[in-house]
């Protein structure tokens, strides 16, 4: 049985929603946990204290892992809320709201101290040194939400299975199909084999 477009329509909608509305709870967890970076101001630019050191790749790879766990979690518990027949939907809103989670994600911790930030950098002598605010370098870490989301979702599809093969469901070709409330053959089965079984 069909499920009506407006319906899936709606689940895609409603699982982006949630997915999303994620994004900027994550960023605030990132811009809390990022390691610190000292930039030095140098004729009101902002140089890096330390080039040699790990601290900007460190704020990538706290965003990624962020993603990371939020997408394995979006996974999981869209795959628990959901129902047979709606798994594209799911997927789908799974994609989109996961990518925009990350961004939101992203824009949400690069504001946090960034005034602060600017305002030293503008106006510090020079010698003068700030710490940095959370942003991103490797911009490719924003699938880090989505890609996982999808991931996790199909790997339950297909070890937990929402129902055994045999169950009847959407009906298919030598499936009973529900007609009057009688279990009736509507579709022919192969040559020579009844898969329904002896018919009485």
């Amino acid at each position: 049985m069909r499920r009506p477009t407006g319906r899936l329509l709606a689940i895609w909608a409603v699982t982006s929603g949630v997915v999303t509305l994620l994004g900027p709870l994550a960023g605030l967890l990132w811009a809390a946990t990022v390691p610190k970076v000292t930039y030095v101001v140098v004729q009101g630019e902002a140089l890096l204290a330390d080039p040699e050191g790990q601290g900007p790749i460190g704020i990538d790879a706290r965003f990624a892992l962020i993603a990371l766990v939020a997408g394995v979690l979006c996974g999981v518990g869209a795959y628990l809320a959901g129902g047979r027949g709606n798994d594209i939907a799911l997927l789908l809103g799974l994609a989109a709201g996961g990518v925009a989670a990350a961004v939101l994600a992203w824009k949400t911790g690069h504001q946090i101290g960034l005034g602060h930030f600017e305002d030293v950098v503008r106006h510090g002598r020079d010698g003068a040194t700030v710490t940095g605010v959370a942003d991103l370098r490797a911009r490719g870490v924003l699938v880090f939400w989505a890609l996982p989301a999808v991931a996790v979702y199909g790997l339950l599809e297909m070890v937990v299975r929402r129902l055994p093969a045999g169950d009847p469901g959407d009906a298919g070709a030598g499936e009973a199909d529900e007609v009057g409330g009688d279990e009736l053959d509507l579709e022919s089965a192969p040559a020579g084999r009844d898969i329904d079984g002896r018919e009485r």
